[in-house]
């Protein structure tokens, strides 16, 4: 009786091995099927998007591999940068965050065909980060449940530039995007930052915003301009850094780099020499083969 009791016992844990393994297999190499997204972020990889801040970027997405389970004609689908919910469409009807109002879509007609990337304009520095796209179906009870998609990695980054200017000179200073909030100057002397300009000033006589454009024209620049310039956003969060430097070496280093390719009055004289030299010897050649 006890051996049965005990090849019962045995039975029984090698079922409950098998349900877990079952289970295990079902959240990690099925994701695809019906999940709760607090299971995803340790199964799915991201992948690595990588934008510069102003740009337009896709996350891309396809949920072809989902259709059968899903209603195209009602298609619901969910983006989130866990845990908070990004954009959201369900037909006409959208859904975005404050933080991304205007700035985000998923085109319906590319949704209809399995495309469900999620377009993001004028990205900013704080948009770095992880995404997640869900569609959403009807499940058993009448009870919503969410098909995992895609997972992205999301990194914008800032611009970097080196600008050589002449005394007297302008220097235009892209700001990128509509969110820049602010300009600040460090000589080159010195480590201390300056505020040179904020949304909303007006123009000055070295210093005029383009009415429709994003950008910032410094006008009539001098030596104490030399240094670095930073473009921040609301977040003080830097869009770009531009290292200006302003000599007169600047004008003569290009006129001496252009001079190099002009050859000398001896380099001219040894190429005329060859020339007449090669000219002889194809005359030579040319006489002996007529006899």
């Amino acid at each position: 009786m006890k051996i049965q009791l005990s090849y019962q016992k045995v039975n029984t844990m090698k079922r409950s091995q098998m349900r877990l393994w079952f289970f295990i297999y079902l959240q990690c190499f099925l994701p695809g099927n019906l999940v709760d997204s607090s299971a995803l972020p340790s199964g799915a990889q991201p992948v690595p998007v990588i934008s510069m801040a102003g740009s337009e970027v896709v996350l891309p997405c396809s949920w072809k591999d989902t259709q059968a389970k899903t209603n195209p004609s009602a298609c619901h689908v969910q983006w989130m940068s866990p845990p908070h919910t990004v954009f959201e469409q369900l037909g006409e009807d959208k859904w975005q965050a404050a933080e991304f109002e205007g700035r985000v879509e998923v085109p319906q007609e590319n949704l209809l065909s399995g495309d469900c990337s999620l377009i993001i304009r004028d990205v900013q520095i704080r948009d770095t980060g992880k995404y997640e796209s869900f569609i959403l179906v009807d499940g058993a009870k009448a009870r919503n449940s969410r098909v995992f998609v895609q997972s992205v990695k999301l990194s914008v980054t800032d611009h970097k530039t080196r600008e050589l200017r002449m005394p007297g000179e302008d220097l235009v200073l892209k700001l990128y995007t509509s969110h820049s909030y602010a300009v600040v100057f460090q000589s080159r002397n010195s480590s201390e930052w300056v505020n040179l300009w904020k949304r909303g000033d007006e123009n000055t006589e070295r210093l005029e915003k383009h009415p429709q454009l994003e950008q910032l024209t410094i006008k009539n620049l001098q030596s104490s301009d030399d240094g670095l310039y930073k473009v921040l956003d609301e977040n003080d969060l830097c869009v770009s850094t531009v290292q200006l430097m302003v000599e007169e070496k600047g004008y003569s280093f290009r006129v001496n780099k252009k001079q190099e390719n002009i050859p000398t009055d001896a380099t001219g004289k040894r190429s005329y020499s060859a020339l007449l030299l090669l000219s002889a010897l194809l005359s030579c050649l040319h006489v002996f083969h007529l006899h």
